[in-house]
């Protein structure tokens, strides 16, 4: 990526994120208003799988038997029970706590990433990524100030927040265990069946009879989740992760908006502190990330030309692969080596 096109690439994923991030705040203003209005996070649970299941039908069917073969089974149930299990507990904390208060709390999915990344994967991580997590998790201290906790009855809930960031992260962990090319409607379909089976029992026992109007707002919360995962992935795939990812951070203050317009909420000193503690943290930690791979990465592709590769996987515009799976050939051992040693930074 080069130049003016590079800056245009970036700025598009930019506009992706950000959308997304005002696809995700109204997702939590719809599962909120459900939940103040009396439909339980469970069943809110299963109406935002059930329904985002429904625009994959057709791939599905299009697809054939190939849309559920995977040589990778288990990792695609562990990953679909870990965002399942965050997606229920994050209805559940948008139950009891204010909009903006959760997704600050969401904030530290890349700080337990950190961690599953060195005790599942090998990753080597020194003392100033390290130094960044934990003052990220003081952030989070600063959010939920435990001496004021105990005894406002927001306990479970905070945990709840805390645990959606975690499985999202355990998640995040797992997808790295896939090999390329792995399918990503594999993946949502998985995800999304799962989360069916284990709401579905819950989602009964406390059914209510929805009006329309709540099942507008149910519908809702499935497609506009569905389009907001879908505009994440567009983001990604158009600018570098660096620029784009922390344009993320507006959905703290489209949550604040919000949650003001709608709930009435107003988020104390102590969110917006907190916040900043947790985004300057993972902001250094993404930042900190780009330097060490950087160098690697260009003399990497360095190595590849040397060798006279010129096949390359060029992304179709379904964000697959076109053609026949491509092998690249290893990289000399002395570029090896040298990301290795990047890594340990």
């Amino acid at each position: 990526m080069s130049g003016k096109t590079g800056r245009n690439a970036n700025h598009t994923g930019a506009l992706w994120i950000t959308a997304a991030a005002v696809g995700f705040t109204v997702n939590g203003v719809l599962a909120k208003s459900l939940a103040v209005g009396g439909i339980e996070f469970m069943q809110i649970g299963f109406a935002r799988a059930f329904f985002a299941v429904l625009p994959l039908l057709p791939i599905l069917i299009s697809l054939g038997p190939s849309a559920f073969r995977t040589n990778h089974p288990w990792i695609h149930i562990g990953r679909a029970v870990a965002g399942a299990g965050a997606m229920i507990l994050g209805f559940y904390a948008l139950q009891h706590l204010p909009l903006a208060n959760v997704v600050a709390l969401g904030f530290t999915t890349p700080l337990f990433i950190i961690v599953f990344a060195v005790l599942f994967l090998g990753e080597k991580v020194r003392w100033r990524r390290w130094t960044a997590t934990l003052i990220g998790f003081v952030g989070v201290l600063v959010i939920v100030r435990p001496t004021s906790l105990m005894g406002s009855g927001t306990e479970l809930a905070v945990l709840a927040a805390l645990g959606t960031a975690l499985g999202i992260a355990i998640a995040a962990t797992l997808l790295k265990r896939f090999p390329e090319g792995e399918s990503e409607t594999v993946m949502l379909f998985y995800f999304c069946m799962t989360s069916i089976v284990l709401t579905a029992i819950p989602a009964v026992t406390t059914w209510r009879p929805p009006t329309f109007e709540e099942w507008l707002l149910l519908a809702g919360v499935g497609l506009v989740g569905v389009a907001a995962q879908a505009m994440i992935i567009k983001a990604f795939r158009s600018g570098e992760a660096t620029f784009v990812a922390p344009f993320d951070y507006s959905k703290l203050l489209f949550a604040a908006v919000f949650g003001y317009i709608f709930f009435g909420e107003r988020p104390d000193a102590w969110t917006w502190v907190g916040a900043a503690i947790i985004i300057a943290a993972t902001f250094y930690i993404a930042r900190r990330e780009a330097q060490l791979h950087k160098p690697v990465e260009k003399r990497l592709a360095a190595s590849l030309d040397e060798t006279g590769s010129a096949a390359t996987d060029q992304p179709a515009p379904d964000g697959g692969v076109t053609g026949a799976s491509v092998s690249r050939p290893a990289p000399p051992d002395k570029d090896r080596n040298t990301a290795s040693a990047a890594a340990n930074r």
